[in-house]
């Protein structure tokens, strides 16, 4: 990555905005996942989603990114959630 303050900014914002996405769908896909019985692949989709959100997380720290440090950590904290949810199951 870019020391370039702008390309960060684009870097993090597209990041954020396919972490949002992909968020968005496994808790909309869940129910059905699981229905099926898919919630190994759930359970493997989450932490594939924990480990990108994280790193990423880590990256807008290291840039001084405040404003992606919380939104990613409310990201984590959603699929942390859910991913709690599963074990339930």
């Amino acid at each position: 990555m870019s020391d370039d303050p702008r390309e960060t900014f684009e870097w993090l914002s597209n990041e954020y905005a396919q972490a949002l996405q992909a968020l968005t769908a496994l808790e909309n896909q869940a129910s059905t996942i699981v229905a099926f019985g898919g919630t190994e692949d759930l359970r493997t989709y989450v932490d594939q989603f924990l480990a990108m959100a994280t790193h990423t997380r880590t990256v807008a720290e290291e840039h001084e990114e405040t404003h992606f440090v919380e939104w990613f950590d409310e990201l984590i904290g959603k699929a942390e959630a859910l991913r709690l949810e599963l074990v339930r199951d």
